[in-house]
Parts: C-alpha cells; sequence; structure tokens
C-alpha cells in the first residue's frame, strides 16, 4: 500500500433515498425507508473511496467486516450524508468510522474494516 493514508483521514459522500434503496425482501417493500442493506452499502462503498488511491496496482482492497447501528429512519427523497474517518491503517488493512447522517440528525452509525490483498491471492483463492 502506497504511504499517505493516516489516522483522521476523511471521505464523504452524498446519497438521495430512492425507491430501490427501501426496506424489501423478494421485491416487497416492507417500509419505505432507507434499508440497512443500503445503509452498510454506502458505509463500504465511502470507506473505499478513502482507500483506493493508497492501493499499489497489484493491489486490491476487500471487506473484511462491517458493523452497523441503524439508528433512525429516513424518508424518500431525503438526503443523507456518509462520512468515513480512518481509525486504524497498516499494510494491511484500514479501518474506518462511518456516521450518516439526514436533515434530523445521526441515522447510523458503525465500523468498516478493508484487508488489502494482493490481485494474485485473490485471483488464486476464486480459483481464476
Amino acid at each position: 500500500m502506497k504511504k499517505g493514508l493516516h489516522i483522521g483521514s476523511t471521505a464523504s459522500i452524498n446519497v438521495e433515498v430512492t425507491r430501490d434503496m427501501f426496506a424489501q425482501f423478494d421485491e416487497e417493500v416492507v417500509h419505505p425507508t432507507y434499508s440497512t442493506v443500503s445503509m452498510v452499502y454506502h458505509m463500504e462503498l465511502v470507506s473505499r473511496k478513502l482507500l483506493l488511491p493508497y492501493l499499489e496496482t497489484d493491489e486490491e482492497g476487500m471487506g473484511a467486516s462491517v458493523t452497523v447501528k441503524h439508528i433512525a429512519p429516513s424518508g424518500l427523497g431525503s438526503t443523507i450524508d456518509v462520512t468515513a474517518t480512518v481509525l486504524k491503517v497498516d499494510e494491511r488493512a484500514v479501518v474506518t468510522e462511518v456516521l450518516l447522517k439526514n436533515e434530523h440528525g445521526i441515522i447510523g452509525k458503525g465500523e468498516v474494516k478493508q484487508a488489502v490483498i494482493p490481485k494474485k491471492v485473490i485471483n488464486e483463492r476464486i480459483g481464476s
């Protein structure tokens, strides 16, 4: 991994809640609100944005763990600010704290760990 990523580094994205982000199972909407599945996706996405500039060409970041606390709902059309802050970084992994807020306050929080793995190792493990 390239040098430069450090504890305290941040990245943010803004997302608008759409119908495809609703809590649903087997295409049936359970709640017309931002789903935990979407929350985890956006947590991983913003954390990956922090890591990407520091990967060597022969490396890839892979999700290793996600912890999430979904605190409050967010409805259709609301805007969510998703911010990741680096808590730990070394040559093999990056851990970020992620905070999600809408216009009413905090709606979620958690941590994302990404392992930094040589692409060759990934391909060997998946049989490519």
